[in-house]
């Protein structure tokens, strides 16, 4: 029960940004948090992968508040967000010994994250009378709940 939540959780925070899960789960891995040494998703707790995906989730937090970028719910986004989600949701639950429940959990997520976060969102920035406040609070829950999560494996 315990994977099926975190993974499901971790699918979340996909949807809401998409290379913010993967990160996290990296730095668990890199961290001792999540054990994956040994297995083939070994390399998320090398130096390199976290760096790497550190400085994208960044990016992604800076490019999320411009206005050219695409809908989250747009196709290509969508299905990164499901990958990412799945990925992240696979990896914790290798770590706990049930690979696939975790990423049919992680997938599952990352559509509720997508379309919850995209409505959530809407709302918010509706009742700001602009985006930047609802986008601002959006990146803190996908920090602070992507920490909870992976500190709770």
């Amino acid at each position: 029960m315990h994977v099926i939540i975190l993974a499901l959780l971790i699918g979340v925070i996909a949807g809401l940004r998409a290379f913010t899960a993967p990160t996290a789960v990296s730095w668990a891995a890199r961290c001792g948090l999540l054990p994956l040494a040994g297995t083939h998703l070994a390399f998320l707790g090398n130096l390199i992968t976290v760096c790497i995906l550190t400085l994208l989730a960044l990016f992604e937090l800076v490019n999320d508040k411009l206005p050219k970028t695409p809908s989250r719910k747009a196709p290509p986004s969508f299905i990164a967000r499901i990958v990412f989600g799945a990925f992240s949701g696979a990896a914790i639950g290798l770590g706990v010994g049930s690979v696939w429940t975790g990423m049919v959990c992680g997938a599952i997520g990352a559509v509720i994250g997508t379309l919850g976060g995209a409505a959530v969102r809407g709302a918010l920035a509706a009742a700001f009378g602009k985006d930047l406040p609802a986008a601002l609070l959006e990146d803190a829950v996908a920090i602070v709940g992507s920490y909870l999560i992976v500190t709770h494996i």
